[in-house]
């Protein structure tokens, strides 16, 4: 099915769970788009390897970043015991509430991702449809979102509810100091996987 973002009840992946102490995220995973990416949230989730990891770095109208055991941003492995390939598909895109993978540069996925959080699109929808974005998909942009990541970051996952984005909200609009990281710790308490 093409675009699960715009019909994510329909999809039938993997959910998670994201339980934070500020509330909770539910997801779908796109296990067909990005399969290797999805294991490897996964299997890290089922490890524990998340709980008690920090959101680290967390910038209002963009996006909250985490998955990083040292809460550094520099840290963080996958469970390949090395980076792995970015898995970009022409079906998932950065739209608010995108679950996406950080990385340094192509090809260096490790454990850390970042949600979407931007509300305002700084530019028309047109702009996108006049850049190769698909109309629906462009639709959904209106809502917010970061089509600038696209093709540089794989997209693995959407959130679900509206108590999702209330918590991720909530989590964007933290204090913050230097590096963007939070002044009070936000913290994943565990992610739970429930498998399709």
């Amino acid at each position: 099915m093409a675009y699960p973002q715009l019909e994510l009840e329909k999809y039938a992946g993997t959910t998670a769970i994201i339980k934070t102490n500020h509330g909770k995220m539910t997801v779908k995973l796109f296990d067909e788009l990005a399969p290797k990416t999805v294991k490897n949230f996964v299997e890290l989730s089922k490890q524990g390897y998340y709980d008690g990891v920090i959101f680290h770095r967390i910038i209002k109208d963009f996006m909250i970043q985490g998955g990083d055991p040292t809460g550094t941003g520099m840290g963080g492995s996958s469970i390949y015991g090395d980076k792995f390939e970015d898995e970009f598909s022409m079906d998932a895109f950065n739209v608010r509430g995108a679950l996406s993978m950080a990385n340094a540069g192509p090809n260096t996925n490790g454990s850390q991702f970042f949600i979407v959080q931007n509300k305002n699109l700084p530019y028309p929808k047109e702009a996108l449809v006049e850049g190769g974005w698909p109309e629906e998909v462009a639709e959904l942009y209106t809502k917010g979102g970061t089509p600038h990541l696209d093709g540089r970051h794989t997209v693995f996952g959407q959130l679900l509810t509206e108590e999702s984005f209330e918590v991720l909200d909530a989590i964007s609009a933290v204090p913050t100091g230097v590096q963007d990281k939070p002044v009070d710790d936000v913290v994943i308490e565990t992610i739970e996987i429930i498998e399709r």
